[in-house]
């Protein structure tokens, strides 16, 4: 499977954005597209967050590859919501909601958005979803933090749960970049908490 990170916004370094409906910079998506069509195998099935930053790198994949298929967007590969701390600098973030975050990291909401656990449940839906779907060759177009819910699940299990932010993988490609993952060869084990 390849885990691929939209091209790189133009928000300013320190922004946090997750469920925000961010535009990739359009000169990075044909870049990012240009070097991942180097790469990929000539046959697969793919997936894209519903979100545009993603739909962008898919579309301009697609004009690379004029007979290349349209994807199925799946809101479940969408970023984590920071509910009221979208768009805001991270050092604007109050530290003691921070602190909350970090003492409850699997089921703290930050912003009043999205928990963690929120984030892998959806998330391992759309890896139970993909793995059914019997094809070998997968693309998903997404975004980082479903890249490391994605990493977690493969590394500790389809029902673990980090115990704290320590556990929560750190590793993220950069925009525009992708990792290969390798998916389980059975489904077993792989229901839903």
């Amino acid at each position: 499977m390849w885990l691929v990170r939209h091209a790189a916004t133009a928000l300013p370094t320190g922004v946090c954005y997750g469920a925000s409906d961010i535009p990739a910079d359009p000169v990075a998506t044909v870049e990012a597209a240009r070097r991942l069509d180097a790469v990929l195998p000539a046959r697969f099935g793919w997936r894209v967050s519903s979100l545009i930053r993603a739909r962008q790198l898919a579309q301009a994949l697609q004009a690379r590859r004029p007979g290349l298929a349209a994807p199925v967007v799946d809101p479940n590969l969408g970023e984590l919501d920071f509910g009221a701390w979208e768009r805001l600098l991270w050092d604007d973030v109050p530290r003691a909601e921070l602190d909350a975050w970090a003492a409850d990291f699997t089921d703290y909401r930050p912003g009043g958005g999205e928990s963690v656990r929120m984030l892998l449940r959806r998330v391992r839906h759309a890896l139970r979803t993909a793995m059914a779907d019997g094809v070998d060759d997968q693309v998903w177009i997404t975004h980082a933090g479903v890249i490391r819910a994605v990493r977690y699940t493969l590394q500790w299990g389809s029902a673990a749960v980090p115990p704290d932010a320590g556990h929560w993988p750190r590793k993220a490609p950069a925009p525009g970049q992708w990792v290969c993952v390798a998916l389980p060869d059975t489904r077993e084990g792989w229901d839903l908490p």
